[in-house]
């Protein structure tokens, strides 16, 4: 078992049962905590995460919003200057490109990201106009799971986190990166290559490890994605979404056989 601090796992007294058994053993948690993104001086965001990488977290949150449109546009981002608990801060170079709060309140939860009909039109309008996706070999698509899994190291422990790892076309995994919401992982993946100055992430795919819904086929689409791969199924609006926007949409990706819903152009042999 891994040893050392780790933000995203926290230890619990428990009893178990087992063969008519009970004993009190002690097991490891995926930890959830709410976390405050501002922007500005001003909150925008409250979202229930896993925490670490929560800078990752808040500009891949702004980026999968059409809020910010890539590195140039964040001056700094961290911690608030008083240092409050669970609260990370976004300064702009010259403020947000919308007013989100014309639109909706971010109150997310770790289950379910932005959802819904608005979002759906917001993508139609906000998205990049699609460009030529290079195209994923098949071979790669159902490998990617395992490669990602492979990585899942506080999973390993818990059993109780998401992941998303971005690839290139190449097969190159660029990074992986875990939370308890499946949105806040790929926006953390996501974040992560933005704040390292590559965005949008034109040549790049995702492989989440769980179902692929409406919310991570947005964030994908407004990253520039290729597509998304998944391990579970995919939603219809996911399907509606990623056919209209021509990526590529993978589900049931195990045990050597995979389903296309959508992009199937994309997938060589």
């Amino acid at each position: 078992m891994a040893t050392g601090f780790d933000p995203h796992v926290a230890a619990a007294s428990i009893e178990k049962l087992k063969d008519g058994a009970r004993d009190s053993v002690r097991d490891e948690l995926a930890v959830e905590e709410p976390l405050e993104i501002r922007v500005d001086g001003e909150a925008l965001a409250v979202t229930m995460r896993t925490p670490g990488e929560d800078e990752e977290l808040a500009a891949g949150f702004l980026a999968g919003e059409g809020l910010i449109g890539g590195p140039a546009d964040i001056v700094e981002v961290g911690p608030t200057r008083d240092f409050a608990a669970n609260t990370v801060e976004v300064r702009t170079k010259s403020g947000l490109r919308r007013n989100p709060k014309d639109e909706r309140s971010f109150y997310l939860t770790s289950s379910c990201g932005v959802c819904g009909k608005g979002a759906l039109e917001f993508v139609r309008q906000e998205a990049p106009a699609s460009r030529h996706k290079p195209s994923v070999t098949a071979e790669l698509v159902l490998s990617a799971p395992s490669a990602v899994r492979s990585r899942q190291s506080a999973f390993d422990r818990t059993g109780g986190l998401h992941a998303t790892g971005l690839f290139e076309a190449s097969g190159e995994l660029l990074v992986v990166r875990e939370d308890v919401g499946r949105h806040n992982a790929m926006d953390k993946a996501i974040g992560s290559l933005l704040l390292a100055g590559r965005f949008p992430l034109e040549g790049v795919f995702a492989a989440v490890s769980g179902r692929a819904s409406f919310e991570l086929v947005q964030k994908a689409s407004l990253a520039s994605l290729i597509g998304v791969v998944a391990v579970g199924p995919p939603s219809t609006l996911a399907v509606d979404l990623a056919r209209e926007r021509g990526m590529l949409l993978c589900g049931f990706v195990r045990g050597g056989s995979l389903n296309v819903y959508a992009g199937s152009e994309l997938l060589g042999n």
